[in-house]
């Protein structure tokens, strides 16, 4: 029976992980044509650079799948293939950037595989948890007193040549807290915990000015706080509370209101507060359905064209075909989590992946909304995409979470469950 029931798997799957790989693989050597070849050379350090991208692809896969068993690799090919837009984009802009953000990819895959081993095990998770709130806490404490403000916001540790974002890593330990946390919430002393910890968090990220971090926190933990409890009456008292804290604290600190006061009127601040806006709105709708080609835009000359605006690059460069296809792997991995945590084999894994994609969905919609000014610009980073190492790092490590709540990623404890 079983060796039927896998040839019947078999044959439900018409496209098989090497026909989606190939397909992944044609489009990103395609993508990369134009920036390897727009001088009379290849620029050696770039062309090293996607060709160790394109090594650590395959022989991620083929060691996940000959090596590890593994047989639910959606997640994966979507990772590569979102980080494969955003290094061929960064290496357009800034080539010199190119090798770090492989780097990042790099140890973002090692997060990735470290923290699947990790969440293995619910009795592993629940003894990491004191320390993972700790080291959290003690990361945005030490970024409050040794970070310098950049750009409005004071979220960036300089260590030599290389910066890290706190606020990124935090991300990981805010849901590895609350999945760890979620089946000890019946008693109040827990509850009192986990809220002290949210509270910490975002009132940290508000220190520090990051408000689109700290939106992004609080989204997700309305997301574990409704898994937990079902009660929209206290969703609700909760965003009214969210509510009066954001009013005391413009109330005392006008000048937060200050950093959105272009809001929906960007165009008349078009040199001003609405620039990136603007440009945006202008440069991504001249890309059409297939882009000018990637290297040919405008965009790329407005500052953080490969961090904030890097959606609108694009759409501009790529052309909306494209985009839509980025906006459409979050809203496939946003179903793929849902589905999974129905069927999860603890609560754990059901928050924790729940909780990763909401986080994920919402930084997107911040990113995408804001920089077109139907939200007001926040700064945050589009996953997988935006240069930048933390994001990168952060970006698989929610993906980890999604991952570990499909049986299927550890095939032994997937056998022992069939023996029983």
């Amino acid at each position: 029976m079983a060796e039927k029931a896998k040839k019947v798997q078999k044959k439900s799957q018409p496209f098989g992980w090497v026909s989606m790989l190939l397909f992944v693989t044609l489009f990103q050597i395609v993508s990369a044509m134009p920036v390897l070849f727009r001088a009379d050379e290849p620029d050696s350090e770039v062309l090293m650079t996607f060709g160790g991208f394109l090594v650590l692809e395959w022989g991620y896969f083929i060691c996940a799948r000959w090596l590890a068993n593994q047989r639910a690799t959606e997640l994966e090919i979507i990772a590569f293939m979102l980080s494969g837009i955003g290094l061929v984009t960064v290496a357009s802009v800034y080539p010199e950037y190119a090798f770090k953000q492989f780097i990042a990819i790099v140890i973002g895959l090692a997060g990735f595989v470290i923290l699947l081993a990790i969440m293995r095990n619910v009795e592993v998770i629940s003894a990491l948890r004191p320390l993972v709130a700790v080291a959290a806490v003690g990361l945005l404490a030490v970024n409050l007193v040794l970070a310098k403000t950049i750009n409005g916001a004071l979220n960036w540790i300089n260590i030599g040549s290389f910066s890290i974002q706190p606020s990124e890593i935090v991300k990981i330990a805010f849901i590895f807290v609350g999945a760890a946390t979620l089946e000890k919430l019946q008693s109040s002393t827990s509850q009192i915990k986990y809220l002290a910890f949210s509270l910490g968090c975002v009132g940290a990220l508000f220190l520090m000015r990051d408000f689109g971090t700290a939106l992004i926190f609080f989204a997700t933990f309305m997301v574990i706080a409704f898994m937990r409890s079902g009660d929209v009456k206290t969703i609700g008292l909760l965003c009214v509370g969210a509510i009066l804290g954001a009013g005391l604290i413009i109330y005392f600190k006008p000048y937060v209101a200050s950093r959105f006061e272009s809001y929906r009127h960007v165009w008349e601040y078009i040199n001003e507060g609405g620039f990136q806006q603007t440009r945006v709105l202008i440069y991504s709708s001249s890309g059409g359905l297939f882009g000018l080609g990637i290297g040919e835009g405008k965009l790329r000359n407005v500052y953080a064209s490969t961090t904030d605006l890097i959606f609108g690059v694009i759409c501009e460069e790529w052309g909306m075909i494209v985009a839509f296809c980025v906006v459409l792997c979050f809203a496939f991995v946003g179903v793929y989590a849902f589905r999974l945590a129905r069927h999860a084999r603890s609560t754990v894994y059901s928050i924790a992946a729940v909780a990763a994609a909401a986080m994920l969905l919402v930084q997107l919609s911040l990113n995408v909304f804001g920089i077109t000014d139907l939200l007001p610009l926040t700064g945050v980073t589009l996953p997988f995409i935006s240069r930048g190492g933390t994001s990168m790092i952060c970006s698989w490590a929610l993906f980890a979470f999604i991952k570990s709540a499909d049986i299927k990623t550890y095939p032994k404890l997937e056998k022992q469950m069939e023996d029983k």
